[in-house]
């Protein structure tokens, strides 16, 4: 959901003053008389954003110090406290045992500043996740074929939870951030699905956070993988494309580059900027030490449906193409050890 800002000046403080009728007897321009009756009230309060402190406390910023008027959040929780100023902290109550951290939530918060101008902000927003676990992007499939869609897959190098991760591709311009994950508690080995497009019904296609890894039905579903779904039909991930996962402070955990050919530079801006973002992360590494191109990208030309780009399980992570390789027809293994055989064509 969209974040919804109504700014109220509060005008009837200023007409009080007398400021209106000095302006109708001394003939002032239109301008200057909504600028004498506005005075202070005109620079009104902005909403900037939000930052998880903890899984208990959110920071809301502005660009003046403010008060809180009212507050309520959904679902339905208590708040112990709230601070004033331009950082507005919020202490939320117990979340109880259910609550891992990464939790969504809904703010609708009425503030107020000092020259009584209110500003009401509607947003979504996540409390912070602390036990963000160690994951790798594993498997990718590109391309469609129905029943059958394009999938991320991820593995876990360590247990943790996965709440307000986020998976990007750079590709999707409209919107880079395909998916945000919900809270799930995952184990050491655990492989996770992100199944690109929903063409199951809802009681199939589920998103297994619980322990219960068998409970989705949908096509490719894995009864001892997590699987994950993206509600739409879209295409999101192509040969050219950049994947990205990062945590809530826009840290990439892990990515890969994709390229269908070994070009020289790439020919989309998206792509540049992507690759420069990795570059300054360290997170995707080129031969020669500068900003990585498509020759330095996993070229995945030779990838079909059921051939896949997999990452060799049985090394160390290196950030770059070296880890991956195109495994041989019917190789694609969602949820599963890639298969070791590579495409040799």
């Amino acid at each position: 959901m969209d974040k919804l800002v109504v700014f109220r000046p509060n005008i009837f403080r200023a007409l009080s003053r007398g400021v209106f009728l000095l302006c109708v007897l001394s003939a002032c321009s239109t301008g200057e008389m909504v600028e004498q009756i506005l005075g202070s009230s005109s620079e009104a309060p902005v909403f900037l954003a939000y930052r998880p402190l903890s899984s208990r406390e959110v920071s809301f910023q502005f660009s003046l110090p403010v008060k809180v008027r009212s507050l309520s959040l959904d679902p339905s929780l208590p708040v112990e406290s709230s601070s004033e100023g331009s950082n507005v902290k919020l202490t939320l109550g117990d979340l109880g045992e259910d609550y891992a951290g990464g939790e969504r939530f809904i703010a609708d918060l009425l503030v107020e500043d000092s020259a009584g101008n209110t500003l009401n902000v509607l947003i979504p927003f996540r409390t912070r996740n602390e036990r963000v676990p160690w994951l790798l992007i594993n498997e990718l499939r590109t391309e469609y074929s129905k029943p059958k869609t394009e999938f991320v897959e991820l593995k876990t190098l360590e247990a943790g939870n996965l709440g307000a991760l986020r998976l990007y591709i750079a590709g999707n311009t409209k919107a880079p951030l395909v998916f945000e994950f919900p809270p799930a508690e995952v184990a050491q080995g655990e492989y996770i699905v992100l199944h690109l497009r929903t063409l199951d019904s809802d009681t199939e296609a589920v998103n297994e956070t619980g322990p219960d890894l068998a409970l989705s039905k949908g096509t490719e579903a894995n009864k001892e993988a997590r699987d994950f779904w993206i509600p739409d039909s879209a295409k999101l991930l192509h040969k050219t494309d950049t994947v990205y996962l990062t945590d809530q402070d826009d840290r990439i955990i892990d990515a890969v580059m994709l390229s269908e050919t070994p070009d020289s530079w790439w020919s989309k801006e998206e792509f540049v900027q992507a690759a420069d973002m990795l570059y300054q992360q360290e997170a995707w590494l080129s031969g020669d030490g500068n900003i990585p191109g498509p020759q330095d990208a996993v070229i995945a030309g030779s990838t079909t449906l059921t051939r896949s780009i997999c990452r060799e399980e049985s090394v160390s992570d290196s950030n770059n193409a070296g880890d991956w390789y195109i495994t041989v027809a019917s190789g694609a293994t969602p949820g599963g050890p890639n298969n070791p055989k590579r495409y040799e064509g």
